[in-house]
């Protein structure tokens, strides 16, 4: 029996729908429009594909989206400048530096990253936000992971006392993936280069999850009969070609339910940015409007 195949628009739109839904409660209950700043330093052609593809997913939604360009040769200095800028600017809700940062700064991307306000940190990078995440504090999740959980939940996938496999323990997806399934009861292993028996551990998981960036890395021998797969990498093997970490046509033959790769979950991935930036945006409002309070209405 071949896979029922998760295709990432069909989730992606509903997604977006939600997103769009929250714009115009804040709008209604706050008189507030969600704004996003996206910084892009440097002319690296993926970055700046992924950079429009933000600006016009939030024109779609009605998200207010401002796309601050700066040179090849901008500073570290210079660069956390223009952070702190945006900290302080009460329109804007979310701030999103575009990553791979240029040679000569690319070393300080954890530095850069963390002076970003924990509350406008829509990639749900920053430590502040990783610590919420694994305490269960309600938090600005990274995108990906956020966008597999939600794409269980509107397939109807059951994740609550399943047996999870996560292969690879990045900080982007592993880690946090990690921790939102436990948030939602499942029993999970993480799987990594140290590993051993790795297809024995593997075919434990009523959901896998492959994220190790090494195409075809997960073989139809790995995968659970009916199992859950999520294929979260993307590999290029040819100028024009992109495959994920599982032998997809392997898999589907073995798998209940699977990402195709391209297709699957890259496209959640910007529609989760849009809900975080709405959230962002509400939990913002809420505490002005606490500290308001508090002040006896002095806002």
């Amino acid at each position: 029996m071949t896979a029922k195949i998760l295709y990432g628009k069909e989730f992606a739109e509903k997604i977006k729908e939600s997103a769009r839904q929250g714009v115009e409660e804040l709008k209604k209950k706050f008189g507030v429009t969600p704004g996003l700043t996206v910084i892009i330093v440097g002319e690296n052609p993926a970055s700046q594909v992924y950079v429009r593809n933000k600006h016009k997913t939030c024109a779609e939604l009605g998200i207010i989206s401002q796309v601050v360009a700066l040179p090849e040769d901008t500073t570290k200095e210079a660069l956390l400048a223009k952070i702190d800028e945006l900290n302080a600017d009460k329109n804007i809700h979310g701030i999103l530096v575009q990553l791979p940062l240029p040679a000569a700064i690319k070393a300080h991307s954890d530095e850069i990253l963390n002076r970003i306000d924990p509350r406008k940190d829509v990639d749900g990078f920053h430590p502040v936000n990783v610590g919420k995440l694994v305490i269960g504090t309600p938090a600005l999740v990274p995108c990906t992971p956020a966008g597999c959980i939600e794409m269980l939940d509107l397939a109807g996938i059951e994740i609550d006392g399943k047996r999870a496999v996560i292969i690879g323990r990045s900080n982007i997806v592993g880690k946090p993936l990690l921790h939102l399934l436990m948030a939602r009861h499942a029993t999970v292993t993480v799987c990594h280069t140290h590993t051993k028996n790795l297809a024995e551990v593997a075919r434990e998981g009523e959901i896998l999850v492959a994220a190790s960036g090494k195409a075809g890395l997960v073989t139809a021998d790995m995968i659970r009969p009916g199992a859950t797969v999520i294929d979260v990498g993307i590999n290029r093997i040819a100028p024009k070609k992109l495959v994920g970490d599982v032998d997809f046509d392997a898999a589907k033959e073995i798998a209940g339910a699977i990402t195709p790769v391209p297709g699957g979950v890259g496209l959640l991935t910007v529609a989760m940015l849009m809900k975080n930036v709405v959230k962002a945006a509400k939990l913002q409002c809420e505490m002005r409007n606490a500290q308001c309070v508090m002040r006896n209405g002095d806002c």
